[in-house]
């Protein structure tokens, strides 16, 4: 299919009455980026994206500019924008440096882990396990994340989430076009892993087992047959 010819469909953030439309419309395009929502490559206006939000240009535009500064998308010269393709070496190096950052991020909020809040993991991840039984990929990514930032967002002291997020989002369309191709995802739930060493307080396995998940997802996509053709050299 050529992808010219391929439509976008943002599912808006529901948005709070208190909050700026500026920032609504940023965190929507956020989202639909690191939800893989835009496809690598294809393109978008200003004047498109403000007709798919119903807002006018201004804070798409300012939105975009945000996205652009964190490397989510691109802007070319005919001021056209996209979610820019991956180049197999920048893929890797994204998934080493999230690894890095996410099992600092986890160790780092061991200390801070009680029983309340194993509880809310423990619920993350059975919402992730329905998503998962229904095919609800985009729902399933969003709970992944929300596990995740819940986490490592349990050191009060934490600067990490904005990093991690920012992998997150250079991902995401990566990491969903996976998905959507797998018929078949087995899976050991690492999650598990690390609920039961957040409970022993074992840091060694917490981190293991953060690795193991990020690890586990980076052999799928890599596992994808024709995924490459969203790569600029293929995935070796």
């Amino acid at each position: 299919m050529n992808i010219n010819k391929q439509t976008i469909h943002i599912t808006p953030l529901e948005r709070d009455p208190e909050q700026g439309i500026n920032q609504w419309v940023y965190q929507s395009l956020r989202r639909a980026v690191m939800c893989g929502q835009i496809v690598p490559g294809l393109p978008l206006t200003i004047r498109g994206l403000a007709k798919e939000l119903a807002v006018s240009p201004m804070p798409v535009r300012e939105a975009l500019h945000r996205l652009t500064c964190e490397g989510a998308i691109e802007t070319r010269d005919n001021r056209r924008v996209l979610v820019p393709y991956m180049t197999a070496a920048r893929f890797k190096e994204l998934c080493n440096v999230r690894i890095v950052l996410e099992t600092y991020a986890a160790e780092t909020a061991l200390p801070y882990c009680r029983p309340d809040h194993i509880r809310e993991l423990e619920h993350l991840d059975r919402f992730i396990e329905k998503a998962h039984q229904r095919n609800d990929v985009e729902g399933g990514s969003l709970a992944n994340q929300a596990f995740h930032r819940y986490l490592y967002r349990l050191n009060p002291f934490q600067v990490s989430v904005p990093l991690i997020e920012s992998i997150w989002l250079q991902l995401g369309p990566f990491v969903r076009i996976a998905l959507n191709k797998l018929k078949q995802n087995y899976y050991i739930d690492r999650h598990q892993e690390a609920i039961h060493a957040l409970r022993q307080q074992n840091a060694f396995a917490l981190r293991r087992a953060i690795e193991a998940d990020i690890r586990d997802g980076i052999a799928s996509i890599e596992s994808v047959e024709g995924l490459e053709k969203h790569f600029m050299e293929r995935i070796v």
